[in-house]
């Protein structure tokens, strides 16, 4: 998960006027209150490895436009307490809400920024000797995903209960009269105030994704619950003939420690509470197995299982959509993989993918190659997880300095942004 020593900020923006502090109470925003509030934003380069502190990584998020909430609110008190918070700490709660927040979104506008000195700095005021100016850049909007927290002993994460980290690749992706800002950041990024509310998720379809953790088996099935439509505040998993409530894995507030069917079992059945704490989808039960590949334990941070559906008031979803791949003869041998390519979020003019590579092979699968051609248009600005190195429509992807290998049944994810359309995929899919 991610803590401070993880998080890159840099020209940090400006922190809450005190005078804002009570405009929406704590747990109301925390209930899910539509109203917006407006507080001082920052930026983090990225999650932490392997995961962010909901507890999934960066490669699997359903949305690169992402944000960190505050764990405390503690104003003037910059000590640490332990996570999560319990006993008399509850009151110490931030908008994390011990990750009771997690997995939602929030629509983000751009506000005033401050002319004078807003730096962050433990028990000084914000905007010294300045004050709120508004610009060409307020009102541009952006939806994003609450993937992060931020527990660091500055003012930004302390004093202002408001206070958003938001990814830094987002900033120039704010939309202002139908179009990206563009150039938002750097130069024009000095010290904002933000205001946001939390909201559904857009243009939601399908149903939740389930991967296993790393290292999880039998014995501690840690789950990441993910691609929800508003919010995790529960799960409960079926066990000795009676629903079980799980617990939360930490304050990860998309993992969850379950349990199986039957003690030490493989099998597992779940359902899922959203932020109202109802159950989703009118009680759906979705039942999977853990896959051969965790046996002993899982190997990989993101072991991503299909499932089964019963009950429940609506349909079941179609399943991601995955690209069978070409094989390409390496030492006269080839190299059996599957690649499962799944764009995640499209906006006009771009979108971001995730991918899942696995060896199908019955051998290990060293320095893990795998080359696509892309449609016309389509140009690479961002990737994690990878290394991908476009020639003209070509793009040749190879492992990341953790993942070079695959051993048989192995998988490996990672994720890209791009400019230009999210469909159709890559075409000419060859492993090497």
């Amino acid at each position: 998960m991610s803590h401070a020593c993880r998080r890159l900020l840099a020209v940090l923006l400006p922190v809450f006027l005190a005078a804002l502090c009570g405009l929406v109470p704590l747990m109301q925003q925390s209930a899910g209150a539509a109203s917006d509030v407006t507080g001082n934003a920052t930026y983090f380069d990225a999650l932490g490895m392997p995961y962010g502190g909901c507890g999934v990584p960066q490669a699997n998020l359903d949305s690169q436009d992402f944000v960190a909430l505050n764990v405390y609110n503690t104003p003037g008190d910059y000590s640490f307490y332990p996570r999560p918070l319990t006993g008399a700490n509850l009151s110490k709660a931030g908008l994390w809400n011990n990750g009771l927040n997690c997995g939602r979104f929030v629509q983000v506008e751009i506000a005033d920024f401050c002319t004078g000195t807003n730096d962050g700095a433990q028990n000084q005021p914000f905007c010294r000797n300045g004050s709120w100016a508004p610009d060409a850049y307020n009102g541009a909007k952006l939806t994003m995903l609450v993937a992060d927290s931020c527990g660091d002993s500055n003012a930004w994460c302390r004093d202002d209960p408001h206070h958003l980290d938001l990814a830094k690749n987002s900033l120039n992706r704010f939309v202002k009269n139908g179009a990206a800002v563009g150039d938002l950041y750097p130069g024009h990024w000095n010290n904002r105030h933000v205001t946001w509310s939390f909201v559904p998720a857009p243009g939601y379809s399908g149903d939740i994704a389930i991967a296993f953790m790393q290292s999880a088996q039998v014995w501690w099935p840690a789950i990441s619950v993910s691609h929800l439509a508003d919010g995790i505040h529960g799960v409960e998993y079926f066990a000795n003939g009676a629903w079980q409530t799980a617990q939360m894995n930490g304050d990860m507030g998309q993992s969850y420690v379950i349990g199986g069917t039957t003690p030490g079992g493989s099998q597992f059945q779940i359902r899922v509470r959203d932020v109202t704490d109802t159950l989703i989808n009118g009680g759906r039960v979705y039942s999977f197995t853990l896959p051969t590949t965790c046996n002993p334990q899982c190997g990989t941070p993101y072991t991503k299982v299909g499932y089964t559906t019963s009950e429940g008031s609506t349909s079941t979803p179609t399943a991601t959509p995955t690209v069978t791949p070409t094989v390409t003869p390496t030492g006269g041998t080839g190299v059996p993989c599957d690649v499962n390519y799944q764009p995640v979020n499209a906006w006009q003019g771009g979108f971001t993918s995730n991918v899942t590579v696995r060896n199908t092979g019955a051998t290990t699968w060293n320095n893990w190659t795998v080359t696509w051609t892309m449609p016309s248009g389509v140009t690479l600005t961002n990737v994690w997880s990878s290394t991908i190195t476009p020639s003209g429509a070509t793009w040749t992807i190879k492992g990341p300095n953790w993942a070079t290998s695959l051993a048989p049944g192995a998988s490996v994810t990672f994720g890209f942004q791009a400019n230009g359309p999210s469909t159709p995929g890559p075409t000419g899919i060859t492993c090497s």
